[in-house]
């Protein structure tokens, strides 16, 4: 019996588009609900969310038990964390700040057992081989990883050209946020020098071949980077949803003293 098939790779190989929302509230409960909404996909954020590998286990099995694939985005490109959450059962990891193509290919190279890569065996006593009762998990595991790159700052943009020469990564997402604060526009990330220059990478990692990703809550600028090619498409975020809900109705019945 092989490792389970990752359905969020193969649509990504399929040339599919496939949107999906931010989970940051760290709460396995709360990525249930989440789980119920029918979202492509759900990302359970280690960089930004209080997140711990416990807290992100947690959300995986729920997640998992849904029609959403999951993704774990890691604080950063740290090969032991990356074993980690692959042994935990993650198989689409998004990586932050990624800067060069020799960075690039070593969180690829933790992602694969040997001779592909590095990665730790250890897969008896993980639940990725569900405990050892996927007998040809070792053999199988590397074909059904989904490795996303996340470049966001001026020299990741330098070396994107490298990085998607780069074989086995499925996709490069561009972070707006770190962008346009690399870029002298903190905050901004609507500044049209920002836009263009997302919309160049974007453009570019269409054109590679690799699904080119984005995480955007304006309904206008979503539809430009559509058009520029994104095909991994984060349209909201968990944490900021709740919070707006919440002071919507707060408004609707509380007068200001």
């Amino acid at each position: 019996m092989p490792a389970p098939l990752n359905r969020l790779k193969h649509r990504l190989a399929a040339g599919e588009t496939v949107y999906g929302c931010w989970i940051g509230m760290a709460d396995a409960y709360a990525a249930e609900m989440a789980a119920t909404a029918g979202f492509d996909w759900l990302l359970v954020d280690g960089e930004h969310a209080p997140n711990d590998l416990r807290s992100t286990l947690a959300q995986l099995q729920v997640i998992e038990a849904s029609a959403s694939a999951p993704i774990v985005r890691l604080r950063d490109d740290d090969p032991a964390r990356i074993k980690q959450a692959l042994d935990a059962g993650a198989q689409s990891l998004l990586i932050p700040m990624i800067e060069t193509a020799a960075q690039a290919e070593r969180a690829f190279r933790a992602t694969r057992y040997p001779p592909q890569g590095f990665r730790g065996v250890g897969a008896a006593l993980a639940r990725a081989s569900q405990f050892a009762a996927i007998p040809d998990y070792l053999t199988t595991a590397n074909d059904q990883i989904c490795l996303i790159l996340q470049v966001e700052s001026r020299a990741g943009l330098a070396a994107l050209d490298d990085i998607l020469a780069l074989p086995g990564i499925d996709g490069v997402f561009i972070g707006p946020a770190d962008l346009a604060a690399d870029m002298g526009h903190l905050g901004n990330a609507a500044h049209p020098d920002v836009r263009a220059a997302i919309f160049d990478a974007l453009r570019r990692i269409a054109a590679s071949g690799k699904a080119a990703g984005v995480l955007a809550t304006d309904d206008a600028f979503i539809r430009d980077c559509l058009s520029a090619g994104a095909r991994f498409v984060g349209v909201g975020i968990d944490v900021t949803l709740f919070a707006s809900a919440l002071r919507t109705l707060a408004r609707k019945w509380i007068t200001p003293a």
